[in-house]
């Protein structure tokens, strides 16, 4: 259990150091939003345990603490590195004209006082972020990992930046520093070379982590895009391990400096022989990041969806053991990228539109495993497109052969992606001074009306909203009662009612963290906040139930939330998923499933058809019972069967008991359950009531049984039909 112990304001905290000789005494780093300047940067301390914080170290509102140690023998000597960023729309954090805070400081009475000791390191203008750490064995000795903006060498002709943008001036990038007397003076003791360069290549700003062996001052370990290790003091290191690139923590023993812990962003790998060779735990968390689901219409139905770092996955929905036992599946290799939305042809599964990193678009034939490459080019002198991550394309739901593409123009295709024409002017912002290695001030969120061909919505990354009724002859714009400049995350036209738009924003890279759901019911010309009760942003997508007009699901940083009565008040679908990140949420339309791509845990589904069932009437009954799934007797030990999955609703909660009897009236089976407000599940395993307290009741035999639920002080009945395998 956790107790909250503050600091709220600080959003980022990179480094907490506690006292040995008293634990009530902590020390907690914080690098402040990412966004935004603002006061709540620095280093934090506590002598009660969390009660009451003291900030004892403070640059400015741009300037945070990155990185903090303390000395093992001394708790009152401490080291915080800072560093002076924001991060852009459209560029990564880095060291911007007028930046020189990025330093080391010392401090020997517990942070009364603080001494900067940066003798020795490159100067300060070029300091990007700074990683150290101190020897537990010699503390002394301490070692400063910078990314140093110094330039290095001029790029080779045609040399391509981490983004396929030419690259500029190269920077030296990670350079290694130590210190032998306690941060009196630094001297640099890494190469200047192109193994140096590309350890971190242009992220330094992700990385950022050393270690020192606690036993051996002269054995350091770096991470960045791999794991790498010096034996000599950082003079020389070599990659070790071959586990999952982007590495971001590093745990050495104390006792053992041969076992160590790392973290990296496919998980966790340990080694017990100093790095010679790696355990990796890969595929023992559900450690997935799914950017976005998609899904056919073949039986059984395929999702898809694309993966931080591994590229575009498959995988197909199991119902055979009952829609209450979907089993976690093997997934293979589908079209796309790392950042791809994918957009399938409901008529043909095997075409798939894969649009991937800033704008690509394929169409791939999944029978033949042809690829064609369909994206737009731009006329001849004209700059290039501008398209984002996650690009926009959709299939039009008049005519699978029409194909929209967002990039900073909408793209209109009538012939599969072979051939576009451009349908809009730039509908963003188009501000020159945004222009950067990220691409931005592009198109995100596109759909139209399934009622009119041609009425489209269209929403951007710098938070435009356009909407054309003519297949893009004129465009009118939606922002005047929204939020200016907010992400729109995703626009849904509603499939019940013409008119009737649902629209999201995610004011993250505003670190603003509120729910900004809307709905408009007149094309966009009006919106109204239907954010309700969700208590927290930002929301990352809105599906509306394709059954019931007055549900919603969205996806937000901590969850899934459905709302019953069209957004006036919502609730969490926490049942089976942890709070967590998720990115999509989307309902396939036959099979009535859920689908929640989640950034860290994996695909999930859910069942909702009680959901859609959940009326006025339903909500207001004491008690509901659902009708029931046809359930299967298995057959011997090989073939599984379908339970009985008994599902009721209750208007409050209260233990519940249900009998189960046969044609006859003869009771087989009774359960006991405690219900909750709103719906429950109670499964059955389709054996008769035990003789013994803890033996297995002979199975039923096929037939139709009566459900009679107990609850609330009334009853309700039901009936659930078992057949034979």
């Amino acid at each position: 259990t956790w107790q909250h112990m503050g600091l709220t304001g600080t959003h980022t905290i990179p480094r907490i150091a506690i006292d040995p000789k008293n634990p009530d005494i902590v020390y907690v780093a914080s690098s402040g939003h990412e966004w935004t300047d603002n006061e709540d940067r620095g280093l934090y301390k506590t002598t009660d345990g969390g009660e009451s914080w003291e900030k004892i170290l403070y640059i400015d509102e741009r300037t945070g603490v990155i990185d903090l140690v303390m000395h093992p023998d001394n708790p009152k000597i401490l080291y915080a590195s800072t560093w002076q960023r924001i991060r852009r729309k459209w560029n990564d954090p880095r060291v911007e004209p007028g930046y020189d805070k990025n330093t080391i400081y010392k401090t020997t009475n517990g942070g009364k006082s603080w001494k900067e000791v940066s003798t020795g390191l490159v100067r300060a203008e070029d300091r990007g972020r700074i990683g150290i750490d101190i020897c537990r064995s010699e503390p002394d000795v301490l070692y400063a990992f910078v990314d140093n903006y110094e330039a290095a060498r001029v790029p080779e002709e045609g040399e391509l930046n981490s983004y396929g943008l030419p690259r500029q001036a190269v920077i030296r990038g990670a350079t290694v520093y130590r210190t032998d007397n306690g941060g009196g003076e630094w001297h640099q003791v890494s190469e200047t070379n192109k193994y140096m360069e590309s350890l971190s290549n242009t992220y330094g700003w992700v990385f950022g982590q050393i270690r020192v062996d606690p036993n051996d001052p002269d054995r350091i370990y770096v991470m960045g895009l791999a794991l790498h290790m010096s034996k000599n003091g950082g003079k020389t290191f070599k990659r070790i391990g071959r586990m999952h690139g982007d590495h971001h923590g590093l745990w050495i023993d104390p006792a053992n400096s041969k076992y160590l812990v790392n973290v990296n962003d496919g998980g966790v790998a340990i080694s017990y022989d100093g790095g010679k060779h790696f355990r990796d735990f890969t595929d023992d968390f559900p450690l997935v990041q799914f950017f976005n689901v998609s899904y056919d219409m073949d039986d059984p139905f395929t999702v898809i969806g694309s993966i931080q770092d591994h590229g575009s996955f498959k995988a197909e929905v199991d119902l055979s053991r009952g829609r209450h036992h979907i089993p976690a599946e093997e997934w293979d290799r589908a079209p796309g990228g790392e950042g791809t939305r994918h957009a399938i042809d409901p008529t043909d599964p095997n075409t798939v539109y894969a649009s991937s990193f800033y704008g690509r678009l394929g169409r791939t034939d999944l029978k033949s495993e042809e690829r064609t490459s369909v994206l737009p080019n731009p006329d001849e002198g004209e700059l290039p497109f501008r398209g984002q991550w996650l690009s926009a394309t959709i299939i039009s739901p008049h005519n699978p052969r029409v194909i929209y593409h967002g990039m900073n123009y909408l793209f209109r295709s009538m012939d599969r992606g072979d051939n576009w024409e451009r349908i809009s002017p730039d509908l963003t912002y188009n501000d020159p001074a945004k222009y950067g290695d990220i691409p931005y001030q592009t198109i995100f969120a596109v759909a139209e009306s399934p009622f009119s061909f041609g009425t489209i919505y269209v929403g951007t990354d710098d938070g435009r909203i356009h909407r054309t009724t003519n297949s893009g002859t004129d465009w009118t714009e939606l922002t005047s009662n929204v939020p200016v400049h907010q992400w729109v995350s995703k626009i849904v036209a509603s499939e019940h009612t013409d008119g009737t738009v649902y629209l999201t924003q995610n004011g993250k890279r505003f670190d603003d963290f509120a729910a900004y759901v809307w709905k408009s019911s007149d094309k966009g010309d009006t919106w109204e906040d239907i954010s309700g009760n969700i208590p927290c942003g930002p929301v990352n997508a809105i599906t509306e139930d394709p059954k019931n007009p007055n549900v919603l699901y969205v996806g937000t940083d901590l969850g899934v939330y459905v709302t019953l009565d069209g957004g006036g008040t919502w609730q969490t679908l926490t049942a089976d998923i942890p709070t967590t990140f998720v990115h999509d949420v989307t309902v396939h339309p036959r099979e009535d499933l859920l689908i929640a791509a989640t950034e860290g845990r994996g695909m999930y589904v859910m069942d909702i058809r009680y959901i859609q069932q959940m009326v006025d009437s339903v909500q207001n009954s004491a008690l509901f019972v659902f009708a029931p799934d046809e359930a299967k007797l298995p057959r011997g030990w090989r073939r599984a069967g379908i339970t009985g999955n008994i599902v009721y609703a209750l208007n409050a909660a209260s233990d519940v008991t249900i009998e189960i009897s046969d044609a006859e009236g003869n009771t087989v089976r009774t359960l006991k359950h405690s219900g909750i407000v709103g719906i429950n599940q109670v499964e059955w395993n389709l054996r008769m009531d035990p003789e013994e307290e803890d033996g297995y009741g002979d199975r039923v035999e096929p037939g139709t049984y009566t459900i009679v639920v107990k609850g609330n002080g009334v009853r309700a009945e039901g009936a659930i039909v078992v057949i034979d395998n």
